[in-house]
């Protein structure tokens, strides 16, 4: 496997992060690839690039994606979906992104991503689903060969501006069996809200297949209403403008009181997890009510309420990142310790689309991998 990962430690030289047992539940496939890889895919399909080395092509999706818009950032997938339009192309970025997990000390992770947006190049539905299941599957054993473990599963995304909901939601259902765990929808939020694909969501219910649906992001408390109730969604892909629901007032010079409004106190009290993405929530603008540096997330604020808070990437290569590099980034601004980053990964594994007693073994090697930190 050619994989290499920052290393990230606690404060003072302790523990490393990279090292401890992490879930991923929110990460895009088309948001993971490798520089190096899409230039030499790039070269097979003769798509034109911003850059031809590696470091230099990094750099620009990260400085494209620091736009401040959810719009802009996602124009820097016109480059990587542009060279996964074939089963190859599919199935190379696939195995390398579990290998790429791994490394990152990863041990179960859920890949989002949108198959009706790969096929230009002739590839089916079912097609493109079946090459990036082989691709996942050819990176769990390279990461078994190597000596680790690793579990995944695809979550396939339909996208809110398009008419194809149900038709994603069926693929979605002929696959369960084939490795797909869940159902997403994604794309521009503002303007596309969830009731869009009730349809879709009610094939969905009747297969009993669970969604995940972005909101939260780009839009605010009505496109997590919609979320909610007509994407019957069991977690918020985002959510990190449910922030809007919660209400402080300083009383005093030392006590600041704070209340939920109806649909923040129904999401804490179900225990939805939020799919928050520190990094990739700043480089979008989702947080820029609240300001725009990290220590203004309203993160550690739905932590210390509540919430089921999980860590997320979103998309790695635009936002030069990795799971462990969001916890460390959290870590220094909050003032985190092994037990808060174990309370993260432990609501992951609750949050995950895992039958129970596969989300209490996920449970018990996170436990069993923080207390040997």
């Amino acid at each position: 496997m050619n994989t290499a990962v920052d290393e990230y430690l606690m404060p003072g030289g302790g523990a490393s992060i990279t090292a401890l047992p992490k879930v991923s539940l929110h990460d895009h496939l088309d948001g993971g690839l490798r520089p190096q890889t899409i230039i030499e895919l790039a070269d097979g399909v003769g798509l034109d690039l911003p850059a031809k080395d590696a470091a230099a092509l990094g750099q620009w999706f990260a400085d494209q994606s620091d736009s401040g818009s959810l719009v802009e950032y996602l124009k820097t997938f016109d480059i990587t979906t542009g060279v996964m339009q074939t089963h190859d192309g599919l199935a190379r970025v696939a195995r390398e992104f579990v290998q790429d997990l791994a490394a990152d000390g990863v041990i179960y992770g859920e890949i989002r991503w949108a198959p009706e947006q790969h096929l230009t190049r002739g590839l089916t539905l079912d097609q493109a689903v079946e090459a990036v299941q082989e691709g996942l599957d050819a990176g769990v054993e390279d990461v078994a060969h190597a000596g680790g473990s690793i579990r995944v599963g695809q979550l396939v995304s339909a996208m809110r501006h398009a008419n194809r909901g149900l038709e994603i939601a069926e693929l979605a259902v002929r696959h369960r069996t084939h490795g797909v765990v869940g159902f997403d929808i994604a794309g521009a939020e503002a303007g596309f809200p969830a009731g869009n694909l009730r349809e879709a969501f009610d094939y969905l219910a009747h297969h009993f297949l669970p969604t995940t649906v972005h909101a939260g992001e780009a839009d605010g408390l009505e496109s997590i209403r919609g979320a909610l109730f007509d994407g019957r969604a069991l977690r918020l892909g985002h959510g990190v403008r449910l922030a809007e629901d919660v209400h402080t007032a300083r009383e005093d010079d030392e006590n600041t009181y704070v209340t939920l409004g109806p649909l923040a106190q129904w999401i804490k009290d179900r225990e939805i997890a939020l799919e928050l993405s520190p990094s990739s929530n700043l480089q979008t603008g989702a947080i820029e009510q609240w300001g725009d540096e990290l220590v203004d997330h309203p993160f550690d604020l739905l932590y210390q309420l509540g919430f089921r808070v999980t860590v997320n990437t979103d998309n790695r290569l635009m936002s030069a990142t990795s799971l462990s590099r969001e916890l460390a980034l959290l870590t220094d601004t909050f003032g985190y310790d092994l037990t808060d980053l174990a309370v993260f990964q432990l609501n992951a594994a609750a949050a995950a689309f895992l039958p129970v007693e596969d989300r209490e073994d996920l449970a018990d090697r996170i436990t069993a991998g923080f207390e040997e930190a």
